[in-house]
């Protein structure tokens, strides 16, 4: 018996296959080969066609299902892991109505923070547990105000998941943890938050029925099973964000576990027991996978929104794609920590949370014509990024999150040991990685969903770890080299 696991990002979709007894991943694809295209009609406007993600993820099926041979009928369920805080708009005959305006789009930064203003921060504070910032939400009030012909033309509001969800069932639905991270979930009254809907002028009706995380959310359709190549027996039985999906790949469900990623953004996500939020909304919480009435579990979430992109856009730009990433690690690793005063601040893609939703794009201090070289460059956006992601976690100590452990996938930035090291020694937090990834852990989820396996401990009974990091006890150069960073963000936000 065999599962597929989707992972919609806004770099490229990814699919793979796991057998279900084993675990084992028997094939892995992702398109395109080259990274999607995000277009910006406007400085700090990110938008994507949803068709796009649909395009790519029948090519990735298509190519994971020649590459492990496997007869399609022994495929028994889908699970789907999702870009988060996009918008995708449907008219009455489900077409797509504009571009998706995705998660490091920050033109509705203003409309949500003068809702946090106007409808009072305690109220958003204790039953949204954020601002309703950039979220979803003030996404669609940015269309209501701006594009009042495409909104008075919308049938049924949904995330990128729900999307790729209808695409598969024909079905249109969506799950509390989609609606929570899109600033549409009460958590006091555990509802719809009609309080924020009426305030933004937006119709309950809009959007579709919640069904679990982990379920029956539909058999293939006919349409579907022909372009995929798939049986149309298959089932959806999985969905969810891809931080909250992240962290469940890492096998991270409980208070106290913590699951970091670094691709496009960079993630530090803890899960907590309780209702904590941070008062300035600069890290964010939304309902885990496995969060119920009954049981609260809610992963605390930092972002930062520059990290593989910068380091992309380092490799087209800085390295003229002359060398790719192995070789811009090795580079960096040669250059000693501090980058020789060499500081980047990596904020260039769209409103940081973390900076309370300032746009204060990236930049480079301290460049010396005569020492500074691309190495240096390269080591130096590194730390930037690490340090960002280390300001992130000290806001979370206060919110109640302990970072001790900390897991993530043997990817991305992870793979460099540079970025490791200098995450590891700064924390001070042990970092165990992982062979697995997001469309991975989605595979995972359509098997619990499914009903293959009986619990989370079954599914992840194969999970081993394939590597650790320990701190080291002198990491002095480490915290100067952060204080350094520290103080040149802290002058940039006085400007601003």
């Amino acid at each position: 018996m065999y599962f597929i696991g989707y992972d919609i990002g806004s770099s490229s979709v990814k699919a793979s296959i796991i057998e279900g007894h084993s675990g084992k991943c028997l094939a892995t694809s992702f398109f395109p080969k080259k990274e999607m295209k995000i277009s910006s009609p406007q400085p700090g406007w990110a938008e994507q066609n949803p068709k796009d993600w649909w395009k790519n993820l029948k090519l990735a099926t298509r190519e994971i299902l020649i590459s492990s041979g496997i007869s399609t009928s022994d495929i028994k369920a889908i699970g789907i892991s999702y870009q988060m805080h996009g918008l995708v708009l449907l008219d009455k005959n489900d077409k797509v109505l504009r571009p998706s305006i995705i998660w490091c789009d920050s033109r509705a930064s203003k409309i949500g923070e003068d809702a946090f203003q106007k409808i009072g921060k305690e109220k958003c504070l204790s039953r949204l547990l954020n601002s309703p910032a950039n979220f979803t939400a003030s996404k669609l009030k940015w269309v209501k105000e701006n594009e009042p012909n495409t909104f008075e033309k919308i049938n049924k509001i949904l995330l990128p998941g729900d999307y790729i969800a209808y695409k598969l069932t024909g079905e249109k639905n969506t799950t509390v943890s989609g609606l929570s991270e899109g600033m549409f979930w009460d958590f006091e009254k555990n509802e719809i938050a009609d309080f924020l809907l009426i305030f933004y002028g937006i119709e309950k009706n809009l959007f579709p029925e919640t069904i679990p995380t982990f379920s029956n959310q539909g058999r293939i359709c006919k349409k579907a099973a022909k372009e995929l190549g798939l049986d149309n027996d298959t089932l959806l039985c999985y969905r969810a964000g891809d931080q909250p999906n992240n962290a469940f790949s890492l096998n991270v469900l409980n208070p106290g576990e913590i699951a970091a990623t670094a691709g496009t953004s960079g993630v530090i996500y803890g899960i907590s027991n309780e209702v904590k939020y941070d008062p300035l909304s600069r890290i964010n919480t939304f309902a885990h996978v496995n969060h119920s009435s009954k049981q609260k579990r809610l992963g605390v979430l930092l972002c930062i929104n520059g990290t593989g992109i910068l380091y992309s856009w380092a490799k087209n730009n800085i390295g003229n794609n002359i060398f790719d990433y192995e070789e811009m690690n090795v580079l960096a690793d040669q250059i000693t920590v501090g980058s020789e005063e060499l500081i980047v601040l990596p904020f260039g893609n769209g409103a940081e949370r973390i900076i309370e939703n300032r746009n204060i794009f990236s930049q480079i201090h301290g460049l010396n014509f005569n020492l500074h070289k691309k190495e240096h460059v390269f080591r130096a956006i590194q730390e930037g990024i690490v340090f960002s992601l280390f300001y992130g976690m000290k806001i979370m100590e206060e919110a109640g999150i302990e970072i001790k452990v900390i897991r993530a996938g043997n990817a991305n930035m992870f793979l460099s040991k540079v970025f490791r090291e200098t995450l590891a020694n700064l924390s001070g937090a042990t970092i165990e990685l992982f062979d697995t990834e997001g469309s991975v852990g989605a595979a995972r989820g359509a098997g619990i969903g499914y009903g293959f396996y009986k619990n989370y401990g079954e599914a992840f009974k194969s999970f081993k770890k394939i590597n650790v990091i320990e701190p080291v006890v002198n990491n002095q150069a480490y915290s100067d080299s952060y204080n350094k960073w520290l103080n040149v963000l802290e002058k940039e936000l006085k400007t601003q």
